[in-house]
């Protein structure tokens, strides 16, 4: 039944019960809302307590309705920089919210982040996952966290998320966004237990709402979407917002699908404290305040639930308990600039949410020393016995992303495995990068490990906003969340190359703060490194070589199912007195064989993110000579951050200049011949050599 059917005639009794609501919290809170809001933009803006200021007025009193709905313990929001209300309600202290916003010590993110882009842990209780900053990144990771109830309630077993779900909020803005309609496709096709809030004001920013959906609503548009129940309505109208909530979350909790709930709302300040509306006419402005919902809120309690003088004892609490707030959040100092570095990766307390270490995980016995014995397999093998291996002892652990499943994946790493485990753990996905990496992103904070795969380097660029916040979650929560998970990612040459499926780039994980970036050039070292990635508490980018997959150097005996190799330590594959070369993935082959009949010290980093450069320093220092060779382009590649660390720490020990061999800043041709006489071959290494020798 849609709104404007229900319109049409009085809501029955069955029906109000199931929409009641305890109305003096739902008036407190968006009283204290507009009283924030009153404070930041009469005194604090002008006062410059407060640099950014987004105001939730006319947005406030359906989204307090709507976080008072969530009393499951393991259900989760995640909203946008106008979602405030929401928060209140579900239980953030006041002197937070105000205090994130001025940027103060906790809260938050410690003065780390803008304080409308909010994040409550809530242990035992609903939580607010992290927002972004990005319009439309709530999306992804909110369908991410409804998959994770569904699967540790069906799969897992655990009863107590049989009634979770998950709510995002968006502006009818988001819904032109990659996130939404990759959220909406997950969320349908898999059936999942979530919610989309689109609070419709008619504007994002200055644009009006029929720039981003035809004809202004998105609900309409969707009526005939399948999976997808659909409701409409007055968000600025008490009961009708209360039925509307209440259909709409009695829907989803009820495990009948996903839900759409558009609730017109006007938008009664500017899109932020800078913002003059000047794009709107004087007569829609006036239009917008009569619909303003909280005189309408106060005519619907006064008299008949509320008396005149709880109304006004409401509003003085509320105002008491601002300026209560607002001496405590002054009062906090700035947070101490010393410490601004951390929680870029696991420390070792604890993040709150996030990840399986926060929920009692102990990771198996380990070795460091592999087994060197039996049969040599290849790095395809060792990475799908990793897996397999993994995916028996950890029922945490998931496996997914485009033609992973029966197909095997399009580099056959994934071969056998969902028939062994299930489609439950090991599936295939819509294709949407940015939907691959984002519901990796909510299952992580729900506890699980997600193992999402891009089938290709240049593929991973959909998803660039989803790994981009993912790795400074730690960070910009101040360690409240984390979302630990391992994205495999396959790249670089192999027989051929083109722009679209050769690529390797890796310098942009390793520029993106939070991701650990392994990069392996053996089987025995692929195994090492992916098993401590998947028993580790930070995101990891594994990169796996084309060219390496099936190449005969590549090939070790499979090193044991407690291998472990930690990141950060370089592995010696020739001694040599003369030179240091520093490579990693592909280049590793080349530069052995370049270095044969030659006293040269090949150092390959398997990892770059941490990278040893202590093994570097000492080598060099030994050496004197430095030749960094990699397959990435030239112009900004990673070999530049090694050649600057070594210059400027061991610039007294050199006898010859630091030396690069790189791709040239072109992408990767596809004729052999041409891709070939693009990457540095064993000939050009050999002559590098001898001329950085002979210097």
């Amino acid at each position: 039944m849609t709104a404007i059917q229900r319109k049409t005639r009085q809501p029955s009794p069955a029906e109000m019960a199931k929409a009641a609501f305890d109305w003096r919290q739902v008036a407190y809170h968006l009283l204290v809302s507009r009283a924030l809001d009153e404070l930041e933009e009469k005194v604090l803006v002008p006062e410059k307590k407060v640099l950014y200021q987004f105001s939730a007025r006319g947005h406030d009193m359906a989204q307090v309705m709507l976080g008072l709905k969530l009393n499951d313990p393991h259900d989760a929001a995640c909203g946008y920089y106008r979602s405030r209300p929401l928060l209140l309600s579900l239980g953030v202290d006041v002197a937070d919210a105000l205090g994130s916003s001025m940027a103060r010590a906790g809260g938050y993110s410690d003065g780390r982040d803008i304080g409308v882009v909010f994040n409550y842990p809530n242990p035992g209780g609903p939580a607010a996952l992290p927002m972004c900053g990005g319009v439309g990144a709530q999306y992804t990771p909110t369908a991410g966290w409804a998959q994770a109830i569904e699967y540790r309630a069906q799969v897992m077993k655990d009863s107590s998320y049989d009634n979770a779900i998950s709510l995002v909020l968006g502006g009818d803005g988001s819904v032109a966004t990659n996130g939404f309609w990759s959220a909406l496709t997950i969320a349908t096709t898999q059936k999942l237990p979530m919610l989309f809030y689109i609070e419709d004001n008619g504007y994002g920013i200055s644009v009006p709402s029929t720039f981003q959906t035809p004809g202004g609503d998105i609900a309409r548009n969707l009526a005939s979407f399948q999976g997808l129940h659909v409701l409409s309505g007055d968000g600025s109208k008490p009961q009708d917002a209360a039925l509307l909530i209440s259909e709409a979350v009695e829907h989803v909790r009820s495990r009948q699908g996903p839900c759409l709930l558009r609730l017109k709302v006007p938008r009664l300040q500017g899109h932020s404290f800078q913002d003059t509306q000047t794009y709107k006419s004087a007569a829609y402005v006036k239009r917008e305040w009569s619909h303003d919902p909280l005189p309408r809120l106060r005519s619907y309690l006064v008299p008949k639930i509320l008396s005149n003088s709880e109304w006004n004892q409401l509003e003085a609490q509320a105002e008491a308990a601002v300026q209560q707030a607002r001496e405590q959040a002054e009062a906090r100092p700035v947070s101490d600039p010393a410490q601004v570095t951390r929680y870029v990766f696991a420390e070792d307390d604890l993040q709150q949410r996030g990840g399986q270490w926060t929920e009692g995980y102990q990771a198996p016995a380990a070795s460091e020393t592999p087994n060197t014995e039996g049969q040599r397999i290849n790095m395809v093998t060792a990475i799908r016995k990793t897996l397999d291996h993994e995916l028996a002892v950890n029922p945490r652990v998931l496996v997914f992303g485009e033609d992973v499943g029966p197909k095997g994946g399009v580099h056959a790493v994934t071969l056998g495995l969902q028939e062994k485990h299930g489609a439950d753990r090991v599936f295939d996905t819509s294709l949407s990068e940015e939907g691959i990496i984002g519901r990796a992103v909510g299952m992580a904070m729900a506890g699980l490990v997600p193992v999402p795969e891009i089938q290709f380097r240049k593929y991973a660029d959909p998803a660039v906003e989803q790994l981009n916040d993912c790795g400074t979650m730690r960070w910009r929560t101040h360690n409240r969340f984390a979302a630990p998970m391992v994205v495999r990612i396959a790249g670089g040459f192999f027989k051929c190359g083109d722009p679209w499926h050769s690529q390797t780039n890796e310098v942009q994980f390793v520029h993106s703060p939070g991701w650990k970036v392994a990069v392996p050039s053996n089987a025995a070292d692929a195994v090492g490194l992916l098993r401590g990635a998947l028993r580790g508490n930070d995101p990891v980018i594994f990169f796996e070589h084309r060219a390496m997959l099936d190449a005969a150097s590549a090939r070790c005996p499979y090193p044991g199912d407690d291998y472990v190799l930690p990141f950060g330590q370089a592995r010696t594959v020739t001694e040599g007195d003369d030179l240091t070369i520093v490579t990693w993935g592909a280049m590793v082959e080349r530069c052995e064989k370049a270095a044969e009949g030659r006293s040269v010290h090949v150092l390959d980093l398997r990892t770059l993110m941490p990278w040893d450069r202590e093994a570097v320093l000492a080598s060099v220092r030994r050496t004197h000579r430095c030749l960094i060779v990699h397959e990435d382009l030239g112009t900004a590649g990673f070999g530049a951050e090694i050649a600057a660390v070594v210059a400027d720490q061991a610039f007294l020990d050199l006898d010859a200049p630091v030396a690069r061999l790189t791709m040239p800043d072109i992408p990767s041709p596809h004729h052999p011949t041409l891709m070939e006489h693009a990457l540095p071959s064993v000939d050009d290494i050999r002559a590098k050599i001898d001329y950085l020798v002979g210097f």
